[in-house]
């Protein structure tokens, strides 16, 4: 339904789906406030990527576990600048695949490819969950990793089972980016001018947290948290605001982790706020 977001600002936080996130917003009606955190890059040395993509050429790796599709097009990515892409594809179709979440299958899908499993709940713990009731002994397993995150109870879990851990972190976020975009939005929920923020990565919290502490503002954030309708789209970013004493408002219902459903229920949460505050 239309227009469910007349008349609200709604806070964004700069990710690879920015645009079409804003799009969707926009369409319900919301003023979409834009907030650019930080930028992802590729690695800095590309020769540990391209010699991981060789070495899955040379010899294709029994499973391959993606946690991120922004991994997935990052190795692609150089694959096709050394030539090698299609050699690539051909030896990741032969591995069994597993990703953390839909994201990863999109990305696989763009290469023609299928997931053999996806986790039930798109976090570090449904990954260990997931392979955690296979026999990976002796297994040869790609790991694609990504940045700012301690990956460590992952690639002990596996090794635990016997599985021979190949990693790879294909790319990097500069995070010294928009520092000054990110005092401005906390300066603007503080403000009581932004009606929901919405979070859909956990990376989002980190640096929200990490800017408002360089920059003195920590407890100007928690007070325009506190104001500001807090909107998470799953369990990986919820369970990174609780780490941090911050609440989750809302959720996307039947563990529908996408744009779509997070914004029905940002809407909805929103209309029952306003029928709160007309009826005081």
């Amino acid at each position: 339904m239309a227009d469910r977001l007349n008349g609200t600002r709604i806070l964004i936080l700069e990710t690879r789906e920015e645009a079409q996130f804003s799009k969707l917003l926009a369409e319900q009606g919301a003023e979409v406030v834009q907030c650019p955190m930080f930028t992802i890059q590729d690695a800095p040395d590309p020769a540990p990527i391209e010699a991981w993509i060789r070495r899955a050429i040379d010899k294709p790796f029994d499973d391959l576990v993606l946690m991120t599709g922004e991994g997935l097009r990052r190795i692609m990515k150089l694959a096709i600048a050394r030539g090698l892409d299609q050699a690539l594809v051909a030896a990741l179709a032969r591995s069994r695949k597993f990703t953390r979440g839909p994201k990863p299958g999109k990305a696989l899908r763009e290469i023609g490819l299928e997931a053999q499993q996806t986790t039930e709940k798109p976090t570090t713990e449904g990954v260990i969950e997931m392979l955690g009731k296979l026999d990976l002994k002796g297994h040869r397993l790609g790991l694609q990793l990504y940045p700012d995150k301690d990956h460590n109870a992952l690639t002990d879990a596996l090794a635990a089972q016997g599985a021979e851990v190949d990693a790879v972190l294909p790319y990097a976020y500069d995070s010294k980016a928009a520092d000054a975009n990110i005092v401005t939005a906390i300066d603007e929920m503080a403000a009581g001018r932004i009606d929901s923020i919405a979070l859909t990565n956990l990376g989002q919290v980190r640096r929200l947290i990490e800017a408002a502490k360089a920059h003195g503002s920590e407890a100007k954030l928690r007070a325009g948290l506190e104001r500001t309708l807090i909107a998470s789209v799953g369990p990986a970013v919820s369970g990174e605001l609780a780490a941090h004493g911050l609440r989750t408002d809302v959720s996307p219902a039947d563990e529908a982790y996408f744009m779509r459903p997070l914004i029905s229920a940002m809407a909805t949460a929103l209309l029952e706020r306003k029928s709160r505050t007309a009826a005081s």
